[in-house]
Formats: C-alpha cells, sequence, structure tokens
C-alpha cells in the first residue's frame, strides 16, 4: 500500500472512530460536519490526487476542531480536561418531581420556571458563544458588546438557577450543619440575624435580581449579596483568573482618553505566573456540568 493510500486508509479509521463517538450526539452541526466528511471521503477514493490529498488533511483539521468544540472531553498539552464545547450547555434535569416543594412551590410555578426560563438562558447563552466564536473566526467585533452582554446575562441566568434547583429539597428548612453553622454564627453573630439579612437582602432587590449567600477566599468569610437581574455584566460560580480594570480612574492620568494604548502596554507587565498559578488551583474545583 502507498503512503497516500496508506494516509487515507488512517483517515478512514480515525473517522469510524470518531463518528462512533457522536453517534449520539444530537447537534445538528456535527453530525452536518460528519456527513459532509464521509461524502468526502467517499469522492477522493477513487481519484487520489496532491490536490485531494491536501484537501482532505484541511478536511481531517476541520472536523477535528468541530469535534473538540461538541465533545466534553478533550485532551490537549494540560491533560485530560473536563470541558463543555462552545454553545453547548444544557439544561439539568430537576433533582426532584416538578411538584415536589408543594406546597411551598407550585407543580405549575416549577415546571414554567425550569422547563421554560431556564431552558431560555441555556439556550441564550449558546447562541452568544457560538456568535462570539463567529466573530473570533471572520474577525468581525462590531456585535462583540452586544454578545458579551448576552453572554453575562444568559450565562449568570443558567449558572444561578442551576445553583438554586440544588439547593432547594422536600422536606428542607431546618438548621444548616454543624461546620455551616458554626461559620454562620462567626459571620453574622447567629443564624437569626443571618436569617433576617439574608430575607431582607432579597426583599430589597431593586427590580429583579437575586439574593446570595458567597463564600470570600479573599476575606476569609461568608458573605450576602444582591444582583439585580442575573448578572451585572459578569457571571456568579466562577473564579477569576486575569483581569483588567479599565474604570477611567485605573489609566486617565496617564492615557487620557486613549484606553486602547492603555490596554496595549498592559499586555507587558502581565504575570503570567501568577495567573497559571490561579488556574491550577481553580481547576481543582470542579461542579457538574450542564
Amino acid at each position: 500500500m502507498s503512503t497516500p493510500e496508506k494516509y487515507v486508509e488512517e483517515v478512514k479509521q480515525w473517522f469510524l472512530k470518531l463518528k462512533g463517538q457522536f453517534d449520539n450526539e444530537r447537534n445538528e452541526d456535527l453530525q452536518s460536519c460528519l456527513s459532509n466528511f464521509s461524502s468526502f471521503l467517499d469522492s477522493i477514493e477513487e481519484n487520489l490526487t496532491p490536490t485531494s490529498l491536501l484537501e482532505l488533511q484541511e478536511q481531517v483539521e476541520k472536523l477535528y476542531n468541530a469535534g473538540l468544540r461538541f465533545t466534553d472531553q478533550s485532551k490537549d498539552e494540560l491533560g485530560e480536561v473536563r470541558r463543555v464545547g462552545i454553545g453547548q450547555h444544557t439544561l439539568p434535569p430537576l433533582p426532584y418531581d416538578y411538584d415536589a416543594l408543594e406546597p411551598y412551590i407550585s407543580k405549575e410555578i416549577m415546571r414554567l420556571h425550569h422547563d421554560k426560563h431556564h431552558k431560555s438562558y441555556v439556550d441564550g447563552l449558546n447562541k452568544a458563544e457560538k456568535m462570539m466564536e463567529k466573530a473570533r473566526d471572520t474577525g468581525d467585533y462590531d456585535l462583540l458588546k452586544h454578545w458579551e452582554r448576552e453572554a453575562a446575562f444568559n450565562g449568570s441566568g443558567h449558572y444561578l438557577h442551576t445553583i438554586f434547583w440544588e439547593v432547594m429539597k422536600p422536606k428542607g428548612g431546618g438548621m444548616p450543619g454543624r461546620e455551616l453553622l458554626r461559620q454562620i454564627n462567626r459571620d453574622f453573630g447567629s443564624f437569626e440575624v443571618f436569617k433576617r439579612h439574608f430575607s431582607e437582602a432579597a426583599n430589597k432587590v431593586e427590580g429583579v435580581g437575586w439574593a446570595i449567600l458567597v463564600w470570600s477566599p479573599r476575606a476569609g468569610r461568608l458573605e450576602i449579596l444582591q444582583a439585580e437581574r442575573h448578572q451585572f455584566m459578569t457571571q456568579w460560580d466562577t473564579i477569576p483568573l486575569l483581569v483588567l480594570d479599565v474604570w477611567e480612574h485605573a489609566y486617565y492620568l496617564q492615557y487620557k482618553n486613549v484606553r486602547a494604548d492603555y490596554v496595549k502596554n498592559w499586555w507587558n507587565i502581565v504575570n503570567w505566573n501568577q495567573v497559571e498559578h490561579r488556574f491550577k488551583e481553580a481547576s481543582k474545583l470542579q461542579w457538574k456540568q450542564y
């Protein structure tokens, strides 16, 4: 078997293995990529030329990248890393029946809240991620501000609701466990004070939003926050790795109103060792993915 024919045979074997891996994947884009690749293989089988081999290499790279986008596991120089592909977030199932929280939350509310509202955040986040990927591919960032806002709003909505379902259960209530109760008493004085504070925060959110109990790793204590809508242009349940302050007080005295120069020069002072350290520590924390 000649070298070109051997390469094509190896590609076929790789493709069959990949196709088997994604047979049950219901993503239309991925299935289209698999179908197109299969048709391309058939078309060149009887007509191997330098040009067709070059095209085959390009098709292999394209399919490989498509597979990375849609699989929840990819292997790179960091080792085996669990990941949600771009635009591949899914609606998590409720951990109980729709009527399980009655009489406190009705079956109708739970069904509408989970199946319609939470689903819309998942769909919105997926669309925003795909549109930002398209912007990267085309170099057209004219609508980036809009899609960043959509990712912040819908991503935060998705992540907060995922937590929300999990922090409720039938026949719940009562008091926290010993360790959490000890921390609440330490940070708020007593459970009753904490409960009053949290309730007031929830009641006094301006417009729509959330009351949130958070752990502050830097402060080493619990805190209660409010969030109007979901986000304030960020996403909850994330750990920052690299940040850049672009409030005017961070650069105006030196760069005046030319923020672009400030951003460009800032890259010269990034401490990548610290960023890498934060990544290694943050990646040790993994929640169930949806």
